[in-house]
């Protein structure tokens, strides 16, 4: 681990001002005065990119590389951010939405933990 945790969620401190400076540095290279590459790319355009940082993550972990795969789930978060950012140029969602909607299914689907469901295995 590199940093402390939060006590009250256990998440990595200071992980919500690092996620906001991500999304605020993709959002500078997409303005107007931004950077012209980024600012020209399409959902489309960036499918592959998407498809090669997953493989190259997976690639990283069949090799047991995890310096290398800290690299690499780092090249898949800005897909990520990248994709976000446009929709949220297009109006059809933004980044909170993907954060907010995944949060809300892992919650869903783990009623045992965040509801008042019992379980007593894996399966």
């Amino acid at each position: 681990m590199t940093g402390q945790e939060c006590e009250a969620c256990g998440a990595p401190e200071g992980l919500g001002e690092a996620f906001e400076e991500l999304a605020g540095v993709m959002a500078r290279l997409r303005s107007p005065g931004g950077c012209p590459w980024d600012h020209e790319q399409t959902h489309q355009s960036l499918a592959r990119h998407m498809l090669e940082e997953a493989y190259e993550s997976v690639e990283a972990i069949d090799a047991g590389d995890w310096e290398h795969l800290g690299e690499e789930l780092g090249d898949l978060l800005l897909q990520i951010v990248f994709q976000s950012r446009i929709a949220e140029e297009e109006g059809l969602f933004d980044l909170s939405d993907v954060v907010g909607g995944i949060t809300a299914k892992l919650q869903r689907r783990h009623p045992h933990i965040f509801g008042s469901e019992t379980v007593d295995s894996p399966e």
